[in-house]
This record gives C-alpha cells, structure tokens and sequence, in this order.
C-alpha cells in the first residue's frame, strides 16, 4: 500500500490524519490476518522515525525520506514524488524478485508513485481516491480554498493509470464515471467499515462521570478534523440559534469538539474559539468543550456519551464518523452529502439534512434533543445500521477486487 501524504501510525482528527488514515489501518490489519503481508510506503516527517516500523504482526510501515520532515504542506508535496518514487523502486529493488503481488495506492498523490511502480514491477495498481478534487470544488465550504487544477490532471491520470477503482458508495463511483470518464468495469464498490469490538455501546451515565459529562446533559459531539470541509462552524451557529429559540436547553446542553486543525484550518487555528465566544457558547458558562484528538477506543467512549454526533460536513466520500457513532448507539445528525447518504438511513439511524442553514440544522438538533420516543428509535436504529459495516467484509471483497485486477494483468500479458 502506499499512503505518501499521512502515515497509518499519526493520530486521526489533527494535521492530515483522518478516516483514510483508519481505512489503511484497518484494511492492512485484516489482510494480515488472513495472512497476507502488507507494506505500508509513506513519508518521513520526522529524523527519529525508523525506516521500517512493524505496525501489527504481518503489516509494516516504511518511511520514505522526501523532502525536509517537517515544514510541508499537503500542497507542496507534488514536488517530492520523484524522490518518494525513486525511494520506494529502491526498496523493492532490495527484495526477492516478485516480491509484491499488488499495488494499492491511497489519495492521488499515492497513484502517481503507484502508477510507476507498477509499470516497473508488472503487478496491477489498485486505487482508492477517499477524496476528489472536482467533488470538492462543486461543494466548497465557504471562505475555502478550492483545489488546484494540478490535482485535477494528477487524479485523471491515476483514473486512466489504474486496473482497478475501489469506490466507497454507489455515489462515488458514479462520479468517479461522470466526472473523471472512468471505465465503468473498472470501478468496484467498496464500502469501509467499523471496528465492532472497539465501536460499541457502553453504559452512558457511567462513561459520562468518567468524562466528566452531567449525567442528565442534552450531549451533541462534533469529533473530526477543525476545517472548513468539515463544517464544524455549522453545529456552533446551529447550536446558537437552538439557545436563541429555546434558552431552557442552556443549563443541559454540552457541545463536545474533539479534534484538532487541519488543511485551510491551519491558516485561522483559532477560529472555532473566536466563533465560539463570539455566539456566547464558550466562558465560564458556555456550552462548547474543545478536546485534543484522541484515540480509537477513547473516542468510542465521547461517541457513546453522546445524546447524537452532528457530521455537518460540506462533502464525505464515507463518513467514517458517522459510522462508528452509530456502532456504539448514538444517532447521527449528517448533511445529506456524500457517503453519509449511504451511512446514515434518514429516520431510522439518524437524520439527514439537506442544507447547512442554521436553522434547518437547529429544527433537526431540536427534534432528537426534545422527543424522547425519537431518539429511542434511532438508537435502535444505529446499532442496526453500523452491523452493515464490517472491515472484515472490507477485506474480502477488497482481496476480490486484487483477484481480478491480477487475473485481468494476466490475460494482457
């Protein structure tokens, strides 16, 4: 696998670190399992990295110098995929010939080394996009920057370059076709799923007293990366209007924002804090708590202390936090954008929203907060939905995918 611009070892939820960093996780582990070896190709950011990391039994990371550890942006990584390709060619080089059987690049920035590397090692390059510069652009955030046009060339080119598209959603792979002119046969759909055994309902008055949550509080959670994209500002201006029309919900109502900067967030670091204190929400008697990332299985707990997880987002090509919310119980607000049209069934596991008016997002936060009833059908309702992702059944059907990419490389040969 090759995972150039964030490696499987960072933290989700801050810098570039998020569900694709989980999917690569996940996905790697679950081959290891069934015995195949996997290795993890992504940059160095740091001297005191070790070359190779074994990241589980069976899977191992490789870090790749390429360009200076610390100090480039996302954007500025197009400029080191000649020295990433040229370190990566060298290290199979070392290998027994035949080493790797498959390539399977994460982001477009991967499927340009991959596209290389699988002209010179004759093995069929799969892709996973996990974002699209077009789809991005047709739904920016406002005040974002849009994607450059250079992406744009680079994804068509891994689209042409590729034996085989791994889309999340049906929806995915029907703009991979319509915007990119990929080969329809050529295009699979994937979906990603969620660790059961981690994501899963836990006693919430007793997860509350740990965290430090009151036991009767109306819990809306935002956890992600602090960006634009992700919309964060949405659920505050929300919550601000929710207050306005009924101040009674103030003395209850806790907003948890677990995650940190990202992206264009790193331009205004500070400014969820500032919109927060300037909607009244922060202080010593505001409603907002701002959280570091955290890991998987504390996560799992802030989710299942939650009275519902808002996903506001202005585009997912999953929505993995939608997801694994729903694993442990809690109901999903989302935008119905993306993948989360797919993850979330609109009034039976959460609802769907269909604009990021805050008023629209205030009525749905109301209606899950105010009607108990409701709110008990979609807990049930998450845990039903969340049994239809399993990285498991990622696994099989992604070793499927290799399968034919493989027999079809054959066939051309």
């Amino acid at each position: 696998m090759i995972s150039l611009h964030t490696s499987p070892l960072d933290q989700p939820g801050t810098g570039d670190a998020g569900g694709m960093n989980v999917y690569v996780v996940e996905l790697a582990r679950r081959m290891a399992a069934r015995g195949i070896e996997v290795d993890v190709f992504t940059r160095a950011t740091s001297s005191r990295l070790d070359p190779v990391v074994p990241a589980f039994d069976g899977v191992q990371v490789r870090h790749i110098h390429a360009g200076p550890f610390e100090g480039l942006s996302k954007e500025q990584l197009p400029a080191q995929l000649c020295a990433f390709a040229r370190e990566v060619l060298r290290a199979e080089a070392s290998q027994p010939l035949g080493h790797y059987d498959v390539v399977h690049s994460h982001y477009w920035l991967s499927g340009q080394v991959g596209a290389l590397a699988r002209d010179r090692w004759g093995v069929p390059l799969v892709h996973s996009m996990h974002t699209m510069a077009k789809v991005k652009n047709e739904f920016l955030a406002d005040g974002d920057t849009p994607e450059p046009i250079a992406r744009i060339i680079g994804e068509e080119q891994v689209v042409e370059a590729a034996d085989m598209l791994i889309a999340n959603t049906e929806l995915e792979a029907k703009q991979l076709i319509g915007l990119y002119d990929a080969d329809p046969a050529r295009v699979e759909v994937v979906h990603p799923g969620v660790d059961l055994d981690v994501f899963r309902p836990h006693d919430r008055a007793a997860t509350r007293a740990e965290l430090g949550l009151p036991a009767d509080a109306s819990v809306l959670l935002f956890a992600g990366r602090i960006q634009p994209l992700k919309a964060p500002d949405v659920l505050l201006r929300a919550v601000a209007e929710l207050l306005a029309t009924s101040p009674d919900l103030r003395s209850r109502l806790v907003v948890p924002i677990v995650g940190g900067p990202s992206g264009s967030g790193l331009e205004h670091p500070e400014s969820l804090a500032q919109l927060a204190a300037e909607l009244g929400l922060d202080g010593p008697d505001g409603v907002v708590r701002f959280v570091p990332p955290v890991g998987q299985a504390e996560l799992a707990r802030w989710y299942a202390a939650a009275t519902l997880v808002a996903v506001p987002s202005y585009n997912e090509s999953f929505g993995l936090v939608a997801a694994e919310a729903q694993a442990t119980g809690t109901p999903v607000v989302a935008a119905a954008v993306g993948g989360l049209t797919t993850v979330v069934a609109d009034g039976r596991s959460g609802l769907l929203v269909d604009t990021h008016d805050p008023r629209d997002w205030a009525a749905a936060l109301r209606r899950v907060v105010t009607d108990d009833d409701l709110r008990l059908r979609l807990e049930a309702g998450a845990l039903e939905q969340a049994r239809s992702f399993s990285w498991e059944r990622t696994a099989e059907r992604t070793l499927d995918v290799y399968a034919r990419a493989q027999a079809e490389l054959r066939e051309a040969v």
